[in-house]
């Protein structure tokens, strides 16, 4: 009987840390002092072209936006601004190694696949929805929805 307790202790060890290794646990990030993608103008050169939405039709940032599929929630083209940037990231696993446990991408050396969140609002936490990417620098892009149950494969506008 106690080696079957120590042997069930373990197990729950370890099972909470791999849960908080995963980022299930994580405390919910404080306020990031730094300006956000709002703060960046629309005429800034770079990544600012897949930022925050804008009115005016004719600038890049608005082209750009009008590429990215559907599917995307409007809180990507925030992080993709963020990736294209290189950073900073809003949480600490956000730019992390990508291990492709679940083996829903095509296989890889390890250190291949990035991943970022992207935000949830009303979520107190990261929340299921991640962009990973293959490549240094980003060639391919991959979005996830339910936390890495399914992965919708999509172009980033150059």
């Amino acid at each position: 009987m106690r080696k079957y307790r120590t042997f069930l202790v373990v197990v729950i060890l370890l099972v909470l840390a791999w849960t908080w290794q995963q980022g299930e646990f994580a405390p919910a990030p404080a306020p990031d002092p730094r300006p956000s993608l709002e703060d960046v103008p629309a005429s800034a050169p770079g990544p600012a072209t897949i930022g925050p939405d804008s009115d005016d039709a004719a600038t890049p940032a608005a082209d750009s936006r009008r590429e990215l599929p559907d599917f995307l929630p409007p809180e990507a083209a925030d992080t993709l601004a963020l990736i294209a940037r290189g950073g900073p990231f809003p949480h600490r696993q956000d730019g992390s190694v990508f291990q492709n446990r679940e083996r829903r991408l095509p296989a890889m050396p390890r250190g291949h696949y990035r991943e970022y969140t992207v935000r949830s609002p009303g979520l107190g936490h990261r929340g299921p929805r991640r962009i990973v990417t293959g490549g240094d620098p980003p060639q391919d892009y991959w979005y996830t929805d339910d936390h890495y149950a399914s992965f919708r494969r999509f172009e980033v506008p150059r």
